[in-house]
């Protein structure tokens, strides 16, 4: 079985970090986790690339 995690963000820098880390901490890693942003003007970005970098499993970013 394939584990997929799609997010929709836009500015969500107050509690993506948290979010992102949860799914790192699970006992099963997701295959893949595709964020898809839209347009953000906070550190959005910045957090999900951040993650990307460290993260056990394929980490897709999309910006719209």
């Amino acid at each position: 079985m394939k584990i997929s995690i799609a997010i929709a963000t836009y500015n969500g820098e107050k509690y993506l970090k948290a979010q992102l880390d949860s799914f790192a901490q699970q006992t099963r890693f997701p295959d893949e986790v595709i964020i898809s942003d839209d347009c953000s003007i906070d550190r959005t970005l910045s957090i999900v690339e951040a993650f990307k970098a460290f993260a056990p499993f394929e980490v897709k970013i999309l910006r719209n």
